[in-house]
């Protein structure tokens, strides 16, 4: 781990070394200050961004507040006034597009939190059987559906449950539909205006553009469904391809799923090779046990203490309980998770008395109370980079890690995994009682696999109300001028007043990751079209393409931005690309509208590693490694290339 740490910062000071090379080479050949300037921050985000030196969204803020100090620090850089005026610096938070996000975001959990969600999966069920591929096809138009109207990744994070059940119930494996639900939930973000980042943020990068063009050239705004046919095409394209394909592109040995009461531990021993069984010992008078605390036991002997208790006193399972400075009192009960092997020998070295069946515990761990399940650490989780021992997740979350599953590989109790920082797409294979795991499903740092367990219920009472507020957000946006922000914030705030959501659930909905770095690129964006930067690396880039037709330079816009969208947020290779391509354009003599919309809709192309947020979610839960999202993610792009531009140039 410290070696693989240590790799990774050579290579961090390496590419920076590199990039502050380019960017000194850049400078003097730049045809004025405030273009050196520009493309210097521009260099620095691109690295920041590629070598994820801080996150993303950090890395947003701390170049927004550059732009702002450049207008103190202006005489001391050779330069007039500050690169953006300070009265701007703060407009991305205020802006549209942001405020459209953040609404999709509550719009979306509202729909899920009235039980929508599982009446999706039993029709599914019922149209397409338990055949790969029906349900497929039917999987993946419902999620690219869904993802057309909010964000592709919280559609993801919505279906995953969805496809877990249709798993368990079909016994169709998990890699066989994540991956096509994935790629489809992407694919769906291109059907609408709102139901991606990038295309929600164009019209205001539009209209940015249009500050600094004269009259005769301003550009058009796109409306809400502008994109469709191109979406569609793209959503059908990437059906077909699975289903013709799939058998082909798909891991062969996916993991099934199948995590009800009766065969849970059976399906987690095919899954991860886990052979675990629930197991109650009692620690006598005298034994060498006592004393001891929780962590000086577990990891060495290969088992997990899921409960204890206390002569007289009630048992202790789930959050603010057991913690691995837990001591071990004489007389004391403990509900163990553990291989019958390893329970054998922990029990014979300590002298311990092992029970043959749950006495103490034949409630608190029955199977209506407790069980083991899967969450995944999504991207955006709080957790990444930490580990379970850093958070006492045991103490604090109410479950107990027994396995971790990464790049294909599982790792158990004895392999150090409480000490294994985590990264996004982990599958955490856990041991908790149930209403600890419904809570986790609220929780964002947390993507919930298991679905079947008793747990509480949802709201289904309220799914007139998610309906109604829904259909009045979306006639505002098709049928009126209303701008789009006010019009999806009237159907989340219902969603609200109609108690569908609480305040506190709808702030818990919103990715303020994504907002603070979506409104934090913004200044930048202003500062690339207002300084001449855009304007100056078309002219370069002209020099290249400049005599070659201008559906090729249309192409190779939209593969610079693939490119882009693969090593750095499509959010902001959207906002670095759409000012370029819109100058690209009127140097041909082409529209800028439709080149920015090429940006737009490239930047959704990120299929070949799991970069992409919507990638990063599926990989754990379906077993996939970066080969899997190579073999299968490498077409994808080529035909999303194919078709995308095809439909552009046919449509446009």
């Amino acid at each position: 781990m410290a070696e693989e740490k240590a790799n990774f910062s050579m290579r961090q000071g390496v590419a920076a070394a590199v990039f502050l090379a380019v960017a000194l080479g850049l400078a003097q050949v730049t045809p004025s200050v405030e273009i050196a300037w520009v493309t210097g921050l521009l260099m620095l985000t691109i690295y920041l961004f590629a070598f994820e030196v801080v996150g993303v969204d950090v890395a947003a803020l701390t170049i927004m507040v550059l732009l702002g100090l450049t207008t103190l620090l202006a005489p001391f850089m050779g330069l007039e006034q500050g690169l953006v005026d300070t009265q701007r610096i703060f407009d991305g938070f205020a802006s549209n597009a942001v405020m459209s996000i953040i609404a999709v975001m509550i719009i979306g959990a509202g729909l899920d939190k009235t039980g929508i969600m599982s009446k999706v999966a039993a029709f599914i069920l019922k149209v397409g059987g338990t055949t790969e591929t029906r349900i497929i096809p039917i999987i993946s138009s419902t999620v690219g559906f869904i993802s057309s109207f909010m964000q592709n990744v919280g559609a993801a994070a919505l279906f995953l449950p969805v496809v877990s059940r249709i798993s368990a119930r079909s016994g169709l494996p998990m890699s066989r539909l994540l991956m096509p639900m994935g790629f489809c939930a992407i694919l769906g973000g291109t059907v609408t205006m709102v139901g991606s980042s990038p295309l929600i943020l164009l019209n205001d990068l539009i209209a940015t553009s249009n500050h600094a063009m004269p009259a005769d050239q301003q550009m058009h705004a796109w409306s809400l469904f502008s994109v469709t046919p191109i979406g569609v095409a793209l959503v059908i394209t990437g059906i077909l391809y699975f289903v013709v394909a799939g058998r082909f592109v798909l891991p062969a040995g996916g993991k099934e799923n199948g995590t009800t009461a009766s065969n849970t531990m059976d399906y987690f021993q095919n899954v991860y090779g886990i052979d675990y069984d629930l197991f109650e010992v009692v620690v006598p008078e005298g034994s060498e046990l006592v004393g001891k605390h929780l962590e000086d036991i577990e990891s060495s002997n290969r088992i997990r203490v899921i409960a204890n208790k206390r002569a007289g006193q009630e048992t202790r399972i789930g959050p603010n309980t057991l913690a691995r400075d837990t001591g071990i009192e004489a007389g004391m009960v403990l509900g163990i998770v553990a291989a019958p092997k390893n329970i054998r020998a922990f029990v014979e070295k300590y002298g311990l008395r092992q029970r043959n069946a749950l006495r103490s515990f034949s409630e608190s761990l029955s199977s209506s109370k407790a069980g083991i399940g899967e969450v995944v650490i999504p991207p955006g989780s709080q957790l990444i980079g930490k580990s379970a021992r850093d958070v006492w997740m045991r103490k604090t979350y109410g479950i107990a890690l027994i396995a971790l599953h990464r790049n294909g590989e599982t790792f158990r109790e004895g392999d150090n995994i409480r000490d294994m920082p985590f990264v996004a797409g982990d599958t955490l294979v856990v041991h908790t009682a149930w209403d600890a795991l419904a809570r986790l499903e609220k929780d964002r740092n947390f993507v919930v696999v298991t679905t079947e367990y008793p747990h509480e219920e949802v709201r289904p009472h309220k799914v007139g109300w998610a309906g109604i507020f829904f259909t009045i957000a979306l006639s505002l946006v098709l049928f009126t001028d209303l701008r789009l922000s006010v019009a999806l914030l009237t159907g989340a705030i219902g969603m609200v007043l109609s108690g569908v959501l609480k305040i506190e659930e709808a702030y818990e909905a919103v990715s303020w990751k994504t907002v603070f770095l979506l409104a934090s690129l913004i200044p930048l964006g202003l500062a690339v079209e207002t300084s001449g930067t855009a304007k100056w690396i078309a002219e370069q880039t002209l020099q290249v393409v400049g005599d070659m037709p201008v559906w090729v330079i249309q192409s190779a816009v939209a593969v610079l931005a693939t490119f882009f969208t693969l090593v750095m947020s499509n959010v902001g290779a959207t906002v670095l690309l759409v000012p370029l391509a819109v100058n690209i354009a009127i140097g041909v003599g082409a529209d800028p509208a439709l080149f920015a919309l090429t940006v737009a809709i490239a930047t959704s192309n990120s299929f070949l590693i799991p970069t992409h947020q919507v990638n990063a979610l599926i990989m754990g839960p379906g077993g996939y490694r970066v080969p899997d999202f190579m073999k299968a993610g490498g077409i994808m792009t080529i035909l999303f290339l194919v078709v995308s531009m095809g439909m552009m140039n046919i449509i446009f």
